[in-house]
């Protein structure tokens, strides 16, 4: 006899992913669930994305962590409401822990929720948080073979962020692979080049998101 101990878990969490959705939805939040190794740059592509449009969106953030509250620090010396959510060992964001983190925070005055998950490419990609789009950072130094690797996460996706493109000359990273690999597992995926601390490609990354972010507020409005 086989017990599946992940089929209630999973079951309990997209429950609440969809008690979240609803809240989301009713107060006009789009909500996007950032995905990266750790080390990849998710807390200074976020950074990068505030500057870009803090101007047209009330934004907010969730940071994932395992510990310390380092990254929810930088974010609140921005001037941008954060959450820090410890999992103390769990190696990503579940459900009930966003329902929690979003008891912190006013709604009615948020437009975009970024969500800074744990720094993983495996257990994220299972669990829905009621998120409007699942977004992945991979860094140029991490290599380009990741596609092969962790496929999954690169399916999932609905862009790929590739992040400290500076350096793509230092290390050895075949580009054509990486993005011919990645066209197969979700060809639908744009993959926007960036350096994130330099600015570099920041501003076709944002302006997709803010492309998404007002495609689901005219949706809604039509409902």
């Amino acid at each position: 006899m086989e017990i599946d101990l992940s089929k209630p878990i999973l079951d309990r969490n997209e429950r609440l992913a969809e008690e979240n959705r609803r809240v989301f939805d009713e107060k006009g939040v789009f909500v996007l669930d950032l995905m990266a190794s750790p080390g990849a740059g998710k807390t200074s592509t976020i950074l990068a994305t505030i500057d870009a449009l803090r101007d047209r969106y009330g934004i907010a953030v969730i940071e994932g962590d395992i510990a310390s509250k380092v990254d929810a620090e930088k974010i609140s010396a921005h001037g941008i409401p954060a959450v820090q959510i410890n999992t103390g060992g769990a190696c990503h964001l579940e459900s009930d822990m966003i329902q929690r983190a979003i008891s912190a925070l006013d709604l009615d005055e948020i437009d975009l929720l970024i969500i800074e998950n744990v720094g993983n490419l495996v257990c994220p990609t299972e669990f829905n948080l009621g998120e409007n789009a699942k977004v992945m950072i991979l860094s140029v130094p991490e290599g380009h073979d990741k596609p092969y690797k962790y496929p999954n996460i690169f399916e999932i996706s609905e862009a790929v962020i590739l992040n400290k493109y500076d350096t793509v000359s230092v290390f050895d990273f075949d580009e054509d692979d990486f993005r011919s690999v990645v066209g197969k597992l979700n060809p639908r995926a744009p993959i926007f080049p960036i350096s994130a601390t330099k600015g570099d490609g920041v501003s076709a990354w944002t302006e997709w998101l803010a492309g998404r972010i007002d495609a689901a507020r005219a949706s809604a409005e039509e409902v």
